[in-house]
Formats: C-alpha cells, sequence, structure tokens
C-alpha cells in the first residue's frame, strides 16, 4: 500500500519539518532542528512557521503584532517561532530532551491550575500525540483549545495574542482527523486555516483526497500545485499525490515516473536543508515498482531508503524487504532484515508506532509461521486483528488490514493444528492423546479467522483489487499466500471473479498468477489432470523471483501426479518444492512419500515407528528415501532417490529438562529443521516481535541511537 509522505513540522504531528509538533502538514520529521536560522528559512520547510512569515508580510508595525518578537535566531517551540510563554517552553525543552514523564507532568499540572489556557490544553494534546500516541485524547483537548480561541481572522488573533496557538491546534487538529479517518474534516480545518491566515495550502489537500478517492480532485489539486509552486517540498507532495492518483487509474508507468519525480524533488529539498531524503518516497515508488513486476528496481528503492533510520517515517524499508526475502526464498536474508525491522522499530516516534504496529506484526507472523512457530504467528495476527490502526497515513484502509490479519491467523493455526498432530507422532500415549485434544480448538480457531476473513474479503471490487498481483494501493499481502483465498472463499467464487479480474487487464503484465490460482482451484476439487497443467503454465511465465509461489506450485503437482501414478514427475516435484519451501508441506497439511530404512536395532526401529506415524510421512517402497542411523550417530536423513540429501538432521546434546527420550528429541528436531528455514528463534526475540509500550520505546530511543550502526546492516 501507499503511504502519506512525511510533513514538515508544523501543521500537524507527523511530517518533515521542526522539531516538535509533528504533522502532516508536519512536525516531527523535520530539516530544520533545534534552532530556527530565519524566519524566511523556516518558512521553507514548515508550514507552521508560516504564519511567522504573514505577520511578517503584514502592514502591521512590530508593535501592533501583540507581543510577538521575531529575532532572526529564535528558539523553536512546538514547531513556531516566537513562543514566549515560559510553561510552554519549558515543555518544549522536556521534549528536546526525551524527558517525556517531566513533559506529561508539566503540562497536567498548567492545564490543572489554567483550564481555560489554550495554550495549556495543546500543550498537553501535543504531549499525549507526540509521547503516547494517544489520538482520541489529544482530540478533546484540541477541541477545548479551539474553543477557547476560535478566531475568525488574523486581525482578531493578533488583537487577542493567541494567534499561535490558535494557529497549532487547527494545524494539529486537520492532522489528528486525517490520521483517525475523517478526511472531511481535515479538509475543513485547512479550509479554515486558509480563511484565517492565508495560507496557501494546496499540497496538503492531495492525501485526504486520496483516502476518499476523489481521484481526479486529487489530481487537479496536485496539477494546482507543479503550476503554481516553486517551493520543492510541496511539489514533491503533489508528485506522490500523482503517483497514487495515476496507480489507481491503472497506469503503473505515469505512477512510477510520478514517484520518481516526487524523489527527485525531494532529494533537491533535503540538499538545501541539510536534511534526509523522506523514507516514504522510496517505499512508494517501491510499491508501483513491484506492481509492475521490476522486482529488481523494487529491491533497489527499498535499500536505498534502509540505509538510515527514519524515526518520523510511517514506513519502515526492512518490512518490505522482509516480504521480498520471503517471497524469493532468501531465508538467510530474511532473518537479517528481520533482525533490522526490529531496530527500525524501537527507534520511531509513539506516533508512528500507533501507525504502522499492525504491519509490523503482520510481516512478523509470516516469518514465523515459515520458521516454524506457527502459535507465535497467531499470537501476532490476533494481535494486528484486534488493536485498531491509525491507517490515515496510507492509502487502504483499516477493513484491508483486518482481513490480512484474519487471513494469517487462519494460516497461522491451520500450521500450528498440523504441527501439534506431529508432534502426537512421536509421544507417548497419555501425552499423545493431550496433543490431540490440544489440536482441536486451534483448527477451530483456524476455521473462525477463516469465516472472517472471507466475510471482509465478501465485496467483488475487494476481492478483484486484491487478486490484482502487487495491488499497490491495498494491504500487502504475499502473493504466495493469496492461493489460500480459494481455501477460504471457496473454487466457485474465485473462478468466477477471477475471470472478470482477467478481463480489467490485471494480469496483463504477466498471467502466470491466473494461471496459479487456477492451479489452487484444480487442485482442491481434485482435478488432477487440470491441476498439473495450470500449474505448468503458471511455473513457465512466473517471474524468477516467486520461489514460494512456485513452491506451493510444486507441491500441488506433486501430490496430484502421485494420485495419477506419475512417480517420477511427482518425485521431481517434492524435492523442488522441499529445495525451494520446506514449510509448504505443513501449510498444506501434505505427506511425503518415503521409503525408510536403518539397521536393526531398538533405537532405529523407535525412530522409524515415530516417523512413520508422521502426517508430514507416508511409506511407500517408490518414495523418497528416509535413512535413520544408530543411537551413536543421532542422525536422520531424507534424500532424493539419486541419493541427493534433502535434509539432514543430527541431534545435538540431549536436554535433560524436556520429558522426551532422545529418539522423541530427534524426531522432534528431524521435523522442525526439515519443514522449515531450521531458525532457532528464540523466546526473548519471539516475545521482543509483539513490541512493547509507545512510552518506553520513546524514552529508550536514546539508548537505541548507540547501537543502531551496530546492528544495522547498510548497503
Amino acid at each position: 500500500m501507499l503511504k502519506r509522505p512525511t510533513l514538515p513540522r508544523s501543521l500537524h504531528p507527523s511530517g518533515t519539518g521542526l522539531p516538535a509538533n509533528d504533522g502532516w502538514l508536519g512536525i516531527r520529521r523535520g530539516n530544520i532542528r533545534g534552532q530556527a536560522r530565519s524566519c524566511t528559512k523556516v518558512l521553507a520547510g514548515s508550514l507552521l512557521v508560516a504564519v511567522c512569515a504573514t505577520f511578517a508580510s503584514t502592514t502591521f508595525a512590530q508593535d501592533d503584532l501583540g507581543g510577538f518578537d521575531l529575532p532572526g535566531a529564535a528558539t523553536v517551540c512546538f514547531g513556531m517561532l516566537g513562543i514566549t510563554e515560559e510553561r510552554a517552553l519549558a515543555i518544549c525543552d522536556a521534549l528536546a530532551l526525551r524527558e517525556n514523564v517531566k513533559a506529561r507532568e508539566l503540562a497536567q499540572r498548567w492545564i490543572a491550575q489554567q483550564p481555560d489556557s489554550a495554550a495549556a490544553q495543546f500543550a498537553l494534546a501535543e504531549v499525549l500525540v507526540r509521547v503516547e500516541g494517544n489520538l482520541a485524547r489529544a482530540l478533546f483537548h484540541l477541541g477545548r483549545a479551539e474553543e477557547l480561541t476560535n478566531y475568525s481572522s488574523l486581525g482578531r488573533a493578533i488583537a487577542m495574542g493567541g494567534a499561535e496557538w490558535h494557529y497549532l491546534t487547527l494545524s494539529q487538529l486537520s492532522y489528528v482527523h486525517q490520521l483517525m479517518g475523517n478526511q472531511q474534516a481535515s479538509l475543513d480545518y485547512l479550509d479554515k486555516i486558509e480563511s484565517v491566515y492565508g495560507q496557501d495550502l494546496e499540497s496538503f489537500r492531495g492525501w485526504p483526497l486520496i483516502k476518499m478517492q476523489k481521484w481526479d480532485e486529487a489530481r487537479a489539486s496536485a496539477n494546482k500545485v507543479l503550476a503554481t509552486s516553486n517551493d520543492v517540498r510541496e511539489r514533491s507532495r503533489a508528485w506522490n499525490t500523482l503517483c497514487a492518483v495515476e496507480l489507481a487509474s491503472l497506469r503503473p508507468a505515469e505512477s512510477l515516473e510520478a514517484c520518481d519525480n516526487s524523489i527527485s524533488e525531494d532529494a533537491t529539498a533535503s540538499l538545501g536543508d541539510n536534511g534526509d531524503l523522506d523514507t516514504v518516497y522510496l517505499l512508494n515508488a517501491s510499491e508501483v515498482a513491484l506492481s509492475m513486476l521490476r522486482m529488481e528496481e523494487a529491491e533497489d528503492y527499498l535499500t536505498r531508503a534502509s540505509r538510515y533510520i527514519d524515526p518520523d517515517s510511517v514506513g519502515d524499508p526492512w518490512i518490505y524487504l522482509l516480504y521480498l526475502y520471503m517471497n524469493q526464498g532468501r531465508f538467510e536474508e530474511a532473518r537479517s532484515a528481520l533482525d533490522n525491522m526490529l531496530v527500525w522499530r524501537d527507534s520511531q516516534e509513539p506516533i508512528v508506532g500507533v501507525m504502522n504496529r499492525a504491519e509490523h506484526f503482520l510481516v512478523s507472523a509470516m516469518f514465523l509461521i515459515l520458521a516454524g512457530y506457527p502459535e507465535d504467528a497467531a499470537t501476532l495476527s490476533a494481535t494486528a486483528l484486534n488493536q485498531p490502526d491509525r491507517t490515515g497515513s496510507y492509502s487502504a484502509d483499516e477493513a484491508q488490514k483486518d482481513s490480512i490479519a484474519a487471513l494469517i491467523n487462519h494460516i497461522a493455526n491451520q500450521t500450528a493444528y498440523e504441527m501439534k498432530l506431529e508432534e502426537a507422532a512421536w509421544l507417548d500415549f497419555p501425552a499423545s492423546l493431550d496433543a490431540r485434544i490440544k489440536a482441536l480448538p486451534l483448527r477451530f480457531k483456524a476455521w473462525r479467522s477463516g469465516r472472517h476473513a472471507a466475510s471482509l474479503f465478501a465485496d467483488t471490487q475487494v476481492l478483484q483489487n486484491r487478486l490484482r498481483p502487487y495491488a499497490p494501493l491495498d494491504v500487502h499481502i504475499p502473493e504466495w499466500i493469496e492461493p489460500e483465498l480459494v481455501t477460504i472463499l471457496g473454487e466457485g467464487v474465485i473462478s468466477s471473479i477471477l475471470e472478470h479480474t482477467r478481463d480489467g487487464g490485471a494480469f496483463s503484465l504477466n498471467e502466470g498468477y491466473y494461471y496459479a490460482y487456477h492451479a489452487e482451484i484444480a487442485a482442491q476439487k481434485r482435478q488432477d489432470a487440470r491441476t498439473i497443467e495450470n500449474a505448468g503454465r503458471a511455473m513457465s511465465m512466473l517471474p524468477p523471483q516467486e520461489v514460494l509461489l512456485k513452491a506451493r506450485l510444486s507441491a500441488r503437482v506433486a501430490d496430484a501426479a502421485w494420485r495419477m501414478g506419475e512417480v517420477e514427475i511427482a518425485l521431481n516435484n517434492y524435492e523442488q518444492a522441499m529445495a525451494w519451501d520446506p514449510s509448504i508441506f505443513r501449510r498444506l497439511g501434505l505427506s511425503l512419500p518415503v521409503r525408510i530404512t536403518g539397521v536393526d536395532e531398538p533405537f532405529v526401529h523407535q525412530v522409524i515407528d515415530y516417523v512413520g506415524s508422521s502426517p508430514r510421512f507416508r511409506n511407500h517402497a517408490d518414495g523418497l528415501t528416509l535413512e535413520v542411523f544408530p543411537q551413536n550417530d543421532l542422525t536422520i536423513c531424507l534424500s532424493t532417490r539419486g541419493g541427493a540429501p534433502l535434509s539432514c538432521v543430527q541431534m545435538g546434546a540431549f536436554d535433560e529438562t524436556l520429558a522426551l527420550t532422545p529418539a522423541q528429541q530427534l524426531v522432534k528436531e528431524f521435523h522442525f529443521q526439515t519443514f522449515g528455514p531450521g531458525f532457532d528463534i528464540s523466546l526473548t526475540q519471539r516475545m521482543a516481535l509483539m513490541g512493547s509500550s509507545v512510552i518506553l520505546s520513546s524514552q529508550n530511543n536514546t539508548g537505541v541511537q548507540r547501537n543502531r550502526d551496530a546492528v544495522l546492516q547498510r548497503p
């Protein structure tokens, strides 16, 4: 999905500009930090400080400005020059030093002593947004600040002496409403700022219009900015608007050109302001490149974005690199991306963490499914489903996020169910019975989340958009997971929608994805010949990077060919699927035909019994070779019929803390290593994937900064 660019630090909390009030018109991510060099210089990077320019350009004498002092090197507070209120400056100092608890206490004390102070109301709202990401509570205090100012003209605002707080309040209200999904209110506050302060905010209208799917109005707004503005930041935002609009109009080439222009304009602005390139522009360009199936180009954009941590950006490039590496079966790089993603996440500002936490949870859940930790994946996906996200910075909406979370939860619980059945195979009778009993709730949860996902995907238009490969305006679903839609929605529904989607041109760049869906439909109908035919077409057309999707197709071909008696075709595809994605057999609930051999000794016989009872294997004379070695070796090897090893596992030191015999531990380790990439992810790291309090995360940012360069791998 595309993202809203980080905005100048002035009109709302979470943008690109000055150090305090972060927003979409901008406060958190700025090019001017600490001290503003001059009123004109700040104006170039921040709308908030545009008030300063407005005052300077009026015919009022300095004495008429109600005490506003505009020195050339004034301190910036809440993204504004000219604030002299000592309480406000103390809060800004605390925020700058990341003394967040102190900032909250100062703001609460101020509002307790002066509840009718608009400045106090705004200050507490800013702390709530910036430190805690508590938008609902912040909105209440912003509403009070608006009631206490509510000026209808610049002259009235100056005469009453509260212009700065009125301006800050309106800009923050526009941002918070936009982030919480009330786009019309966001636009209304932009209109009010223009009416009272005469500011041209056209470049900030594009994103709310995109969220409202008013594509023509968004295009007209962006073109107006490009025709009238020479400000590189405004032009960059306008190009980003066109990037999304052209993509929605199914014109990816024009969209990528617009994305590249937004990057170019932003790079120019960054050089002028001694700042960094906005991460979001690079991420959006990578999304568009993916929609055009330019995999290498997409990876290049993401690699560029990952070089420097951007705490204020709603986009974390390591999320998308992790998706890309998983798609391509690059598991070692995926593991590294997971580590880097956590470093980036821990450096984010709290308000950003509120916005993209579901993205972190879902991509982590997908990786844990592949790595053999589906129950943790189920917990993460359920958390993403149950916690509402602030999706105002994304082209997708919360319903899309929920649908993907439910789908991932379905897969995670189904995979956990299969693993419980595997576990039951090597346990003694009482423990085996207990494992089977524990498996039943997992199957029920998988069914329930599958039904929930089906209800969210039920809309025809939503489903058509979803079937489009790498639909960049939607929440990201890896192409190797999308065939699960056939499972939860049914073959008939997908067959019907698939033809409409194809007629609409969704598969014009590569029809391999179209045939991949048909292969899945045929497989679930047990139409073996059609499965093999469609899967063969798909694999011959799909980009070489679609490794995990091809692994699913190979597994389907192998299963179908085996039933048809085509042993050679089946074994070749079993071997290929194992090489590409060994976890696919567990996810699909399939078993491998194997010829189990071993020496005549009690330990070996016990291991063979356990393996033969596993749902992942079925004993057959024409199957792959599975050899069990004697107890002094503690090794199991799965090989091709030609003797090439597919998975050889030797158990490490015997773990006496487990209530398992050496034979049981060996079989358990063999299943873990054989049907996954073999990563041993510690409980500590799995717990870390759940995230921590945004307040604690913010307070610990200083410590994280010292470790970033050591952990991040910068290309």
